[in-house]
């Protein structure tokens, strides 16, 4: 199988996994109002870290953006490092184009809680 495929088809399966795995992600903690106004949670997709801790690298990562570690510390929702590496955070849209410009950003997808039916009692 290309290589390019195989990657496209692992890039999806990590995908649909993170996105099952964020309704179990530790909620945000709230920013204050200047900031929360237009931030929503966005999953960034990231090169696995050869060199540091996954954690570390994701707070790195997000600091060369929001200027601080305790601003990347208070938008950090959730650091992935199982499945797939990447994290979740709180970042307004001109966050996420100044993230999608870091290195080893793979791609950045807004959070969404989906549910998934139960049976036939659970559609509507």
């Amino acid at each position: 199988m290309h290589m390019a495929l195989q990657k496209t088809i692992i890039f999806s399966f990590l995908l649909l996994i993170s996105l099952a795995m964020a309704d179990s992600a530790p909620t945000a903690k709230p920013l204050d109002s200047s900031s929360s106004q237009s931030a929503t949670v966005q999953i960034v997709y990231t090169e696995r870290p050869q060199h540091e801790e996954p954690e570390a690298y994701h707070i790195r990562t997000l600091t060369a953006v929001l200027g601080s570690d305790e601003a990347a510390r208070e938008a950090l929702v959730y650091s992935y490092k199982t499945a797939a590496s990447g994290f979740s955070a709180r970042l307004t849209p001109a966050q996420v184009s100044e993230i999608q410009k870091q290195p080893g950003v793979l791609q950045v997808v807004p959070s969404r809680t989906l549910q998934l039916h139960s049976g036939p009692g659970g559609l509507q």
